[in-house]
């Protein structure tokens, strides 16, 4: 399957402390940024007239130093067919998707390049609760509340629901803008709850934090059951595990409810999915895998401004599949979703840290988020120590928005 991914993708706010320095009016920066951002996408999964077409745009390019289309270069047509790198400026590619829609056999090639396009912008904004979550400026925490008697991070420390529902509270007081309340662990071998056993631990936890707390609040489940009496109880956002793919049923009864989801990506189960985890290219099959769910969610009438994704670090992942999805989450842009990740305290981070257990990883998950929002590549991080999160991502956010460079920086006055 054809696919466009940004390895390089620049931002708006990336060129405007330049612009800004050098003293551009407010309508020549404003065009210069629907002109100049540069991209570098890589292709897979071309077809030869596809391939084609690329080479011959940039062989019959008539401006001066061949300007006209971004660069074009072929993979090696012996190991790697139908792959290929297009660099160049948003107006280039602009020319690329203009040309190519005029011809019907690569309607497919011009929609892979604009959803690349759009990838620099921020996804739409989200309704949740009654709250709305604009993005693109700041990364939004989703606080756990582990109702469960065997969790790795807890240990069932909040197993029962007063305990749950107090700690809930205290999650959203820290700063919470999500509370994601579960009842079944997916750690790494866990076997499945029955669905009577999973409503008895959370439902009375949603209702408790619901009549205290006006933080919106999403159930992690991945069965239909569970969901529905979950998003009864008062919750609006249902975190599945599987993307949709344990439960058939899970998809209608998100749509019925007017619930939003977050569909993550998963190899296996929780059982078995780390018994030997393998890829050929584990962001294109992430890619493939969550494209999938968000399909299945919109064919049941889930609105697609109404689903994230999530790229479900390590659940079926090596240490070196988890790190490399974290450098490259900028591809993942391409679905235009918000982009929820879940990197607390989880194993991998124990592994970077020499073997440190889950109640000693708080630096590391520090490190994980503060570079995500550094790099402005989530929207929302899961996590169970949200005081000290929240602290760690409003340096992030701020470092990734400060504009303050000295009087130079400033918007130039026009002068009458």
């Amino acid at each position: 399957m054809l696919r466009a991914r940004p390895v390089r993708a620049d931002r708006p706010a990336d060129l405007e402390p330049a612009f800004l320095r050098m003293g551009l009016p407010t309508p020549a920066r404003e065009y210069l940024l629907e002109k100049l951002p540069a991209f570098h996408v890589l292709l897979t999964g071309l077809e030869r007239e596809q391939g084609r077409f690329l080479s011959g745009l940039f062989a019959e390019s008539t401006a001066p130093g061949r300007e006209e289309f971004p660069s074009w270069v072929a993979g090696d047509p012996r190991t790697r067919p139908g792959t290929g790198l297009l660099s160049g400026r948003k107006d280039q590619f602009e020319r690329v998707i203009s040309e190519a829609k005029a011809r019907p056999e690569l309607a497919g090639l011009a929609a892979a390049l604009a959803r690349v396009l759009e990838s620099a912008l921020p996804p739409a904004p989200l309704v949740l609760g009654g709250r709305t979550f604009t993005f693109g400026t700041r990364t939004y925490v989703m606080g756990v509340v582990n109702v469960t008697p065997d969790s790795f991070s807890d240990g069932g420390r909040y197993f029962g629901t007063e305990s749950a529902v107090a700690h809930g509270l205290r999650l959203a007081e820290a700063g919470a803008d999500v509370l994601d309340v579960g009842g079944e662990s997916t750690r790494p071998g866990s076997p499945p709850v029955p669905a009577e056993e999973e409503m008895a631990r959370i439902v009375p936890v949603i209702q408790g934090l619901r009549a205290r707390t006006d933080v919106p609040i999403s159930v992690d489940t991945t069965k239909a059951a569970v969901a529905r009496e979950a998003l009864k109880a008062g919750a609006v956002l249902i975190n599945d595990i599987s993307g949709f793919t344990f439960d058939p049923e899970l998809p209608r009864v998100t749509a019925e409810a007017g619930a939003a989801c977050c569909l993550m990506h998963i190899q296996g189960t929780p059982e078995t999915m780390q018994k030997d985890p393998r890829y050929d290219d584990v962001v294109d099959e992430v890619l493939a895998f969550l494209e999938d769910a968000v399909a299945r969610a919109v064919a049941a009438g889930v609105p697609r401004e109404r689903v994230l994704v999530d790229p479900g670090i390590g659940f079926g992942k090596t240490l070196g599949h988890n790190l490399f999805l974290l450098r490259r989450l900028e591809e993942l842009r391409v679905l235009g979703l918000p982009l929820l990740v879940g990197t607390s305290r989880k194993g991998f981070l124990g592994k970077l840290v020499g073997g440190k257990p889950a109640n000693e990883r708080l630096a590391a998950t520090l490190g994980s988020v503060a570079a995500m929002a550094g790099a402005g590549d989530a929207d929302f991080v899961r996590v169970h120590d949200v005081s000290e999160v929240k602290d760690a991502l409003a340096v992030a956010d701020a470092v990734r928005e400060a504009l303050e460079g000295g009087s130079l920086y400033q918007s130039p006055k026009v002068r009458g």
